[in-house]
């Protein structure tokens, strides 16, 4: 939202009843209170809206009841995608994620990073959070061959300020700040600013093929975690765990977490689906992007500094 205020779009913005609104401090915008529910609110919203940026999701590997996080990400995303073609919008960008995409090939002695022509089947799924994107995106396919203009995205790991929640990438970088990080496991991610991200919603808007899918990452992001975790103790000072985890002792204890929760009804410190996504680094090739959109490429290690720097200003880190 900051970024469209700062281009000097107009900017309607769902927002739950209650929802915390931290991260859109700042910013110029005009509040329109509902949910991804309720499609008649929907069109109205969006009536006279040129552009239609659906980015609501839940995100969460572990829920007591799954049944809403499809209910949101699924249908959710039907009635939004939907409601924005009645209303008129000329451009609806669907904000994926590179769970959507193939893993990455690897080969001796490297890994060869995906791209959006990857196969993948929906058994490659390995969560709940995945299949209900998944699902979300055939729907946004299956709209795109009635002629609605979606353009889809796919983030790989956002990280930066204003992570008010925080996301999965922004809670490691808490507690690596907290020094709660004993240990780490041998996996990947592609590191990306997600003021990035963001650009690449408005480009994919302004420049975006209709039906196509654009990773939104960081050709030089893909990190080992051991790599990003060194790179963590650079910037901030605070030493980086040396432990490194075997696989099948993080899936054993996370069986056993997943047992305590289903007890205690409290989240897992380690939930089974982020152990079992671990197991393969998750490195994408945002070339498609760079090429057709012009996506921004702030290096990574200003990522993680300015990740590091809001949560530290915003009380996030306890002091020692």
């Amino acid at each position: 939202m900051h970024e469209l205020v700062a281009r000097g779009h107009r900017v309607k913005a769902l927002i739950r009843p209650g929802a915390d609104l931290r991260g859109l401090a700042g910013a110029q915008f005009e509040p329109v209170e509902g949910d991804v529910g309720d499609r008649a609110k929907l069109k109205a919203a969006m009536y006279e809206c040129d552009w239609c940026f659906h980015a609501a999701a839940s995100y969460h590997l572990w829920l007591r009841d799954y049944s809403g996080m499809y209910a949101t990400n699924v249908e959710g995303t039907r009635n939004v995608l939907e409601a924005a073609a009645s209303a008129g919008c000329t451009r609806i960008i669907y904000t994926s994620t590179v769970g959507c995409i193939g893993l990455p090939s690897p080969v001796p002695g490297k890994v060869i990073p995906s791209d959006e022509a990857t196969p993948v089947l929906e058994g490659q799924m390995s969560n709940h959070y995945k299949r209900s994107k998944w699902q979300a995106e055939q729907i946004a396919i299956e709209l795109v061959r009635k002629g609605i203009p979606v353009v889809i995205v796919n983030p790989s790991a956002p990280v930066g300020p204003r992570d008010v929640k925080p996301t999965p990438t922004g809670q490691l970088l808490v507690d690596f700040l907290n020094r709660k990080m004993p240990a780490y496991l041998d996996t990947g991610l592609n590191w990306v600013h997600v003021r990035d991200v963001a650009v690449g919603h408005i480009l994919a808007a302004e420049k975006g093929r209709i039906g196509e899918r654009y990773i939104l990452g960081n050709a030089e992001g893909n990190w080992t975690m051991k790599e990003a975790l060194d790179m963590l103790e650079d910037v901030t000072g605070v030493p980086a765990p040396k432990v490194r985890i075997p696989y099948f002792v993080a899936l054993a204890a996370a069986h056993v977490n997943e047992i305590i929760s289903a007890l205690t009804r409290r989240p897992p410190k380690a939930p089974l689906a982020g152990v079992r996504m671990a197991r393969h680094k998750m490195f994408f090739n945002p070339a498609k992007a760079i090429r057709e959109l012009g996506l921004p490429q702030t290096p990574p290690k200003q990522a993680l500094v300015d990740g590091v720097n809001w949560f530290r200003q915003n009380g996030y880190v306890k002091s020692r």
